[in-house]
């Protein structure tokens, strides 16, 4: 079965970088596009960033654009967000998910696009 396991979250301070990773197993995960989303304690999910199988063709919330960075590894099955210049606003529970056949660039924001997650990794980001 489609199992994503979330690592690498951590306490940073402000400015400070984080690496987050998510291991893709029971799937061919180099032909799907895969997300990472977030949620703030008291919020609403917020989506990060999509790649897609390419890995070229990425995209990202404007929250996030120019401080995070996704990409992947489909020869280890392996996701990953660079997360620079952390801000406390983005103290969040961090997920990875993976997309349905027919998500495209246009509807990555749609949760129903995603049909497997994982736990999710906790940011907290304080000084």
């Amino acid at each position: 079965q489609v199992q994503l396991v979330e690592s690498g979250g951590g306490l940073a301070q402000p400015g400070g970088s984080l690496r987050l990773s998510c291991a893709a197993s029971g799937f061919i995960f180099s032909n799907y596009a895969m997300t990472w989303a977030r949620q703030a304690p008291g919020k609403g999910l917020e989506w990060v960033s999509v790649i897609f199988k390419d890995d070229s063709d990425t995209y990202y919330s404007e929250s996030v654009k120019d401080r995070f960075t996704i990409s992947r590894d489909n020869a280890d099955n392996m996701l990953y967000l660079q997360l620079n210049n952390l801000k406390p606003e983005d103290t969040a529970l961090y997920y990875c998910a993976k997309g349905r056949p027919q998500l495209t660039r246009d509807i990555w924001r749609i949760r129903a696009m995603y049909d497997s997650w994982g736990q999710g990794t906790q940011v907290t980001v304080s000084s």
